[in-house]
């Protein structure tokens, strides 16, 4: 797919997908790839390199490019516009497909944006950490499109977490046809951004609440870091702390678990100038115990979205908003027999 962007300099005609094998750490992947994109170009009459691939599930396990090939003819001639079955399709060990939908009212007229994803497990943000494909109608040229997209995925995509590992095949693609005819004027390429964001957090936040046997969904909140990045980076040292993971599951308000995470980051702060808030409870003030209902409070973890709340106290502005899920026996069971 880079190749083929890179030689289309950003056009593509068609998407092909396979779920249940990654094409990935094979001999053939690259034989296969491609003669299941020159299948899908002679079918629909694109050039070659206007196919995009994307593949996900078992790695090291060679493909027979046959399986897709062979039914390359009935899958377009069943074209159509249901959604939701190509969302399911591309599961693996999702428990639901993925999906989100919105709206752009601009000056010529409304856009809309449409997009899908999948991912459970193996997830951990290095770019993607997952499939996610967004369509808009919208007519914007590539360099701006695609400048959107990296702004867009630092804060969604990438700030989410279910156990620390990274595909091999991570993919986001978003593709523009220009449908509607409503080409954002450039003071408005902002509001569609924002839209983009908007829709690309959903998705994201959809993966982390359905990771592999977890129960809550935990929103990590992180002010008052050196920069935003610095931000993201204690976000992200709490969210894969499996303490911090089991305590939420347990319905634990260990909060020293939470400040332990932050200290293994490597951004320093002064631990002194802390505060944490579980469920908007305040549990930690000045790097302190604080006084809480410790019953009240575990009542309140029993709920299916859990927020963590870590303020540094100083001038710095740096902050950052992480997404992640509870570890529970159950992401043990299904990866222990994934590949059988």
């Amino acid at each position: 797919s880079r190749k083929h962007v890179k030689a289309s300099k950003g056009k593509a005609g068609a998407l092909l997908v396979n779920s249940g094998n990654a094409n990935c750490a094979t001999r053939t992947g690259d034989k296969v790839a491609l003669e299941c994109c020159k299948a899908a170009a002679k079918l629909l009459r694109f050039p070659v390199h206007h196919v995009l691939l994307a593949s996900t599930g078992v790695i090291g396990m060679e493909l027979d490019a046959r399986l897709i090939t062979s039914r390359l003819a009935e899958l377009q001639a069943g074209l159509g516009h249901d959604f939701s079955r190509v969302a399911r399709a591309i599961m693996t060990t999702d428990t639901v497909p993925k999906e989100a939908f919105g709206e752009v009212p601009l000056r010529r007229g409304t856009v809309r944006l449409a997009g899908m994803t999948k991912g459970s497990g193996m997830i951990q943000p290095r770019m993607a950490t997952t499939l996610g494909f967004v369509f808009t109608d919208a007519s914007i040229p590539v360099a701006p499109l695609q400048a959107m997209l990296k702004r867009a995925n630092t804060k969604s995509y990438s700030s989410i977490s279910v156990d620390g590992d990274t595909s091999t095949n991570d993919t986001l693609i978003v593709m523009a046809n220009g449908a509607s005819g409503v080409r954002p004027d450039p003071a408005e390429m902002s509001l569609f951004e924002e839209g983009l964001t908007i829709l690309l957090c959903n998705l994201a936040k959809s993966i982390a609440r359905d990771g592999e046997g977890a129960r809550k969904l935990i929103t990590i909140e992180v002010s008052g870091a050196p920069t935003d990045d610095a931000a993201r980076q204690i976000a992200r040292s709490i969210a894969n702390s499996l303490l911090v993971k089991t305590a939420v599951a347990g319905s634990d308000p260990n909060w020293g678990r939470v400040l332990c995470a932050a200290g293994n980051a490597g951004i320093a702060f002064d631990p002194a100038k802390v505060a944490i808030t579980l469920q908007a409870v305040p549990v930690c003030r000045a790097g302190l115990a604080a006084p809480f209902d410790e019953a009240d409070l575990k009542l309140k973890l029993h709920a299916p979205d859990c927020l963590i709340q870590f303020a540094i106290g100083g001038p710095a502005k740096g902050k950052a908003i992480f997404w992640t899920c509870d570890l529970t026996e159950g992401y043990i069971e299904i990866n222990g027999s994934y590949r059988t």
